[in-house]
């Protein structure tokens, strides 16, 4: 099998969120894919296989964490998109069926992918008793995300307060069935992004996400609700970092990044 490690949310190497990707014939057996992902162990890792011609979707596209398996993956998807179109696997927009429905990436200009997601629909909640201590921070506001992203969006008081965080993982794994988004409104909107976050996934085996592309489907509609605009651009303020764009359309966002293939090997076992 190819296996290729990709960058995405990034223009260059060593940054933004990495993934496995592994473009097959057809899907080995749960077990197997499993074991792949946890020796890649990066947040995801991709497997992606052909279907027939003349059906919704251009190819099948499953993500596993080190742990387990997930219901949608942002940075993978664009990561897969990437390897598809730079290695001529497949031109133009190509529409993925997933666990979340199809999901369909469209090839931009100089590199950039937009993927096309379903927004995260969010209901704000009381503040669990202990997630300010489990995060190290007090929630201004508190949000559930859904079912297909399962995180808890806790917005706090500044950007600052967002990049100082040190949480403690294994509290805050009581709290959503993935885990906690931890954002705030950018402190100077003149670096070029409007808001930030970082991720904590505990209950995937993921303590900080670099990148997440998922996330932004549910810190897209809460910052352009608060900030009055649907085109944004979230800075995720992890030790890698990456830039993700968001654009808010009703039930779909769209979320738009480049990539950069840093691997290039054989899976031998």
């Amino acid at each position: 099998m190819r296996i290729r490690i990709v960058d995405a949310f990034t223009d260059r190497p060593f940054a933004g969120n990495p993934a496995g990707v592994l473009l097959l014939d057809s899907f080995p057996d749960d077990d197997r894919l499993q074991k792949i992902a946890l020796e890649v162990n990066h947040a995801e890792t991709a497997f992606a296989h052909p279907l027939p011609e003349g059906g919704d979707a251009d190819w099948a596209l499953r993500w596993f964490t080190p742990a387990t398996e997930v219901a949608m993956c942002g940075h993978a998807t664009l990561a897969t998109a990437h390897v598809l179109h730079t290695t001529g696997a497949h031109e133009g927009p190509v529409r993925f069926a997933t666990r979340s429905g199809v999901l369909i990436a469209t090839p931009g200009e100089e590199g950039s992918i937009t993927l096309d997601f379903p927004t995260a629909p969010l209901t704000p909640v009381e503040a669990p008793e202990g997630v300010a201590e489990a995060l190290g921070a007090r929630p201004r506001a508190v949000f559930d995300t859904g079912p297909n992203i399962g995180d808890l969006l806790v917005e706090v008081a500044d950007e600052k307060t967002v990049r100082g965080l040190d949480p403690d993982h294994r509290a805050l794994a009581a709290y959503s069935e993935r885990g906690v988004i931890a954002t705030a409104r950018a402190e100077d909107p003149a670096r070029g992004y409007d808001y930030v976050s970082r991720c904590f996934f505990p209950n995937v085996g993921i303590d900080e996400d670099p990148v997440t592309g998922s996330a932004h489907t549910a810190l897209a509609p809460h910052w352009s609700a608060r900030l009055g605009r649907p085109d944004l651009t979230g800075l995720q303020a992890s030790p890698r970092s990456g830039r993700v764009r968001t654009v808010l359309r009703g039930d779909r966002t769209l979320l738009g990044g480049r990539a950069v293939t840093v691997i290039d090997g054989e899976l031998l076992a």
